[in-house]
Formats: structure tokens, C-alpha cells, sequence
């Protein structure tokens, strides 16, 4: 089974051109696109004390990203000067291209993209977990599972996966109950070498 990522449940924008990915592979313009994507439409003023940088940089860094078709202008806020900009898409993917080029440049993005989760269970523990309800702790968790699978059946994995998730990802605003919070799920999906089975098969 081959998952669809041309029709992905989550709305997420797909990314392919490797010149996308390279611009994207820069932490300032991956904290600045995660910030749209989860707290909604921000000027550079806004933006920049998240995502390190002054306002003029970060206004460069938008133009950039907009370029690229990952963000947008938004409407207008009470103050009509002001530039509000907003992400295109909720999230984004990319799949790993064959040629040389779109593989580099894939990695650069993928290398961005760890290093901005590796602390985030860390800060969620040192910061948020003591504030919880002991209800929200409860559900809270980590899990790290081997399983032994054919390409065919991961793809299978990840698609129930996002079948299970899209109706709360793309559920809107208006719908959500009023104890609704965000929570993240952080997503890895990394298949080892060959001869390397749990239980020690191999």
C-alpha cells in the first residue's frame, strides 16, 4: 500500500522543490513557519522575540518564505499599517527525493527539523508537566516500539495513523469544546538497516 500524500488528510502543504527545502532548513524561517502554524497570524514585530531575531530580519525572512509559497499576508489587524503574515497550510511534509540535489537538500530540512524537537519533551517536562491537572498528566506519556514491517505495511501504519488524527487536526476553531487544549504528538518513523530485528531474529 502506497500512502497518498498528493490527497493527505491533515492539510498539511507538500514539499518537493529542493530549493523550498534549503530555504526552509534555516532555524530562524522553521521557528518562524512552526509559530504561524500553531498561534495563527502575526506581524514581524510579533514574531520576533520567538523566533530570535529583530523585526527588520524577520520581515526578510517572511519575504523569503513567501517566496517559496509556505507563508502569505493575512488580514489586516486593527492597526491597518501593519503586515500581518500567516502560514499557507496548518503543516508541511516532504518526501525524500531520489537525485542528489532534493536528497541533500531533504536532509539539511530533516536535520532543522530534529534539532528544533530533540529539546521540546525536556521544556514540556521542566515547564508544563508540574502546571498539569492530574488528569492531562495521566494521558501524557512517551513510547519507543520496534516493529517488524514491510515498506508496504509502514505506509499502512502511518496512513491509519493520519486517518485516526485529520478530524481533529482540521476541525475548526468554532467546534472545539471549550476544554479542548493543544497537545503535540511528535511523530518519528525510522526504519533501521537491514539484519537489524527486534528480539534478535536477524
Amino acid at each position: 500500500m502506497e500512502r497518498d500524500r498528493h490527497g493527505n488528510r491533515l492539510g498539511d502543504i507538500e514539499i518537493t522543490d529542493p530549493k523550498a527545502m534549503r530555504a526552509l532548513a534555516h532555524p530562524v524561517r522553521l521557528a518562524i513557519l512552526e509559530r504561524l502554524q500553531r498561534h495563527g497570524p502575526a506581524t514581524a514585530t510579533q514574531l520576533s522575540p520567538d523566533v530570535g531575531a529583530t523585526p527588520s530580519v524577520t520581515s526578510w525572512h517572511l519575504r523569503h518564505l513567501a517566496g517559496f509559497g509556505l507563508v502569505r499576508d493575512a488580514e489586516r489587524g486593527e492597526d491597518r499599517r501593519e503586515r500581518r503574515w500567516e502560514a499557507v497550510a496548518r503543516g508541511f511534509r516532504l518526501d525524500m527525493p531520489q537525485d542528489g540535489e532534493g536528497m541533500s537538500a531533504a536532509r539539511a530540512l530533516s536535520r532543522q527539523m530534529f534539532a528544533r524537537t530533540a529539546g521540546v519533551p525536556q521544556r514540556w517536562e521542566t515547564e508544563t508537566e508540574p502546571e498539569l491537572s492530574p488528569e492531562w498528566r495521566r494521558l501524557a506519556g512517551v513510547a519507543n516500539t520496534g516493529v517488524v514491517v514491510t515498506a508496504d505495511e509502514l505506509a499502512a501504519i502511518e496512513d491509519a495513523f493520519e486517518r485516526v488524527i485529520a478530524p481533529f487536526v482540521t476541525r475548526d476553531p468554532s467546534d472545539r469544546p471549550s476544554d479542548a487544549r493543544t497537545v503535540r504528538l511528535l511523530r518519528y518513523y525510522l526504519p533501521e538497516g537491514e539484519g537489524r530485528q527486534p528480539g534478535g531474529t536477524a
